[in-house]
This record gives structure tokens, sequence and C-alpha cells, in this order.
């Protein structure tokens, strides 16, 4: 008996219409998120995560971006010809975000538990007092002290970290199904990094909430997802659980991505510098035929810029895009 996935993104395409022509954000990605699981969308900067996880919430700028083709399911419903006020009953109710930056996420001139209560208001039908105390509820629940006093504050008299709590009270208040979470970590320090991820983990497990979380730290996808989808250039290049991306990656770019995180226990050698991916991710307007990553890739032969190479499965669990690549262990 097979279950339907919570969310089912099937070959996406976005864009965005500018003066040089359009930029292909999204080319081509296809992911599930199953009920209650943590699927981690990793990649470096620019790579497309942002821009696949707004167009499941229709949040990206309507024109210039445009969702060209593809589907995104939702509980076997597609989103992508939904019309604004169709979105809005899915939004928050249903499929919660949480930005990169709170401080521009959070609007300064309403308290936090205006904020949090005008959600909930909007979206569970609550009256202004009961909303004010779901308000103080969620505070409270994230962590943040003294919530009955702090729900009258104003998001400039919150801490970072503190802030980052705040998004995710107001994204959980009406207990949607999926949370996607796009950075959520950026620009903290690393203790405080840790408490949010912590934090995610304990909300996950007491409301039954699935998270994408958007991340381009492996390190941070170690710690916190099940399985993990792999992107470069707006693809994906890799997909598998976790562990086994960790212990046997296929793609030259996952190889790369894990190589590079700082090691604490010796196995690079006291002096050895990091290991990187030389040169950059290719133009978003360029749409050569071969693997975008055959300019950068140790591996890459003349079949590599003629054709994109196609999703290979060595076992249901482990998907990858390369011609010349086979799953192996990274060394220790």
């Amino acid at each position: 008996m097979t279950t339907t996935p919570l969310l089912e993104i099937r070959d996406l395409h976005t864009g965005f219409h500018t003066d040089e022509g359009l930029v292909r954000s999204v080319r081509g990605v296809s992911l599930t998120v199953a009920r209650g699981e943590t699927l981690a969308l990793v990649g470096e900067s620019g790579c497309g995560k942002s821009v696949t996880a707004h167009s499941v919430l229709k949040l990206i700028p309507m024109p210039p971006g445009q969702i060209t083709s593809g589907q995104i399911l939702w509980q076997g419903r597609d989103l992508v010809p939904l019309s604004i006020r169709e979105m809005n009953r899915i939004r928050a109710r249903e499929i919660a975000i949480v930005f990169q930056e709170p401080m521009t996420a959070l609007n300064p001139v309403y308290s936090v538990g205006e904020q949090i209560a005008e959600v909930v208001r909007q979206h569970m039908g609550l009256g202004r007092r009961a909303a004010v105390d779901r308000a103080v509820e969620m505070l409270d629940m994230v962590g943040i002290p003294d919530a009955r006093r702090r729900v009258g504050d104003y998001p400039h008299q919150f801490s970072g970290g503190m802030r980052q709590r705040v998004m995710i009270a107001m994204a959980l208040a009406c207990e949607p199904k999926l949370l996607i979470a796009d950075e959520p970590t950026t620009a903290l320090d690393v203790t405080i990094q840790a408490q949010i991820l912590d934090m995610l983990q304990d909300m996950k497990e007491r409301l039954g909430t699935a998270i994408l979380l958007i991340t381009h730290d492996m390190g941070v996808v170690a710690e916190t997802a099940e399985r993990a989808v792999v992107m470069y250039a707006g693809r994906v290049v890799e997909e598998g659980t976790v562990d086994r991306l960790f212990s046997a990656p296929a793609h030259p770019y996952t190889r790369g991505l894990i190589r590079s995180i700082p090691r604490l226990d010796g196995g690079q050698g006291r002096h050895k510098r990091l290991d990187t991916i030389a040169g950059s991710i290719p133009s978003q307007y360029a749409n050569p035929p071969g693997c975008r990553f055959a300019p950068r890739c140790p591996l890459a032969q003349a079949d590599c810029l003629a054709a994109q190479p196609p999703m290979t499965s060595p076992s249901a669990d482990h998907h990858f895009a390369c011609f010349h690549s086979v799953p192996e262990a990274i060394a220790p």
C-alpha cells in the first residue's frame, strides 16, 4: 500500500523575466515530502533552493516571476493554477514558512503579539482575546521568557535568535501540516543556531509537522534531516536518505559539499586546508545542453557537455544524475 505524499513537486520550472532575458532559476525540479518527515533542500547560494520553496506558496513576485511548467501537488491538489484567494486559504493554515531574515519579515510597527494574533484570527477564526492568548501560548512554547509580558514588545526589542523564535511561533500558530524553513539559522551564531534547530525538532515532534528545510550547510543536514535533495544550478543532482548520502555520495557535487565541511576529529590532518569546489555556479541566463556542473567537475568528459545526464537509481532510496560516477565512501 502506497501513501500519497504530503507535498509532491513534479518537473517544476520557474523563471524571471528581465531586460537581459529569462532567468531560469528552477529547471525541472521534482521532489516529495512525506507526512511528518524533515527533507533538506541543499546547495550553494544561487542554486534555486529558495525559489523552489517560494514557488510552493506562490510567493515569488508574478510578474516578473513565472511558474512556466510543472505541478505542485499539495495532498494531491495542484497549487499552480490556484488564485491568490485560494492560496491564502492554504498559506499559514496548511503550509507555513519561516524566512531567512526575521528583522525584515516582521513588521516593525506592530508588536509581535499583534502579528501572531492576526495570523490566528484570519486562519482559525478566533476572537481578539483568544488570539492574543494563542500568541502568548506560542511564544511560551518556543522558549520566549515571560511570554505574557513580552507579547506586547516590538521586533527591535528582541535579539536575532529571539526574533527567529517569534517567526517560528507565528508560522506554527495554526499548526500547519508543512513548515518551510528557509535558511532559518542564517546570521545566527553557532550556539543560537543549535538552539533553533533543536526547537524545530521539538516542535515537529509535538505537532507532527513535516519540515522542508532550505540550507547550504551540510552539517545542518546531517543533524536534522531524514532525507536530502541536492540542487545545483536549478536542477536536482542527487537525492537520498541522509545516511546514504553521507556514507556513499554519488554525484561529484555532493562529494564536494561534504568534503568542504570542517572536521574536528583530525581526519583531514592538523594543517590541511579545507577542500573546495573550483569555479562558480553558471549564469542562470544560459541554457547549455549538457550537465551544468561539467565545467567544475573532475569527472567530466565529452558526453557531459553534450547532454543532460538522466537520474539514475541504484536503489529505491538513492537517485543521482551523473554519467560517470558511482556511489563511493568518503575517506575519513
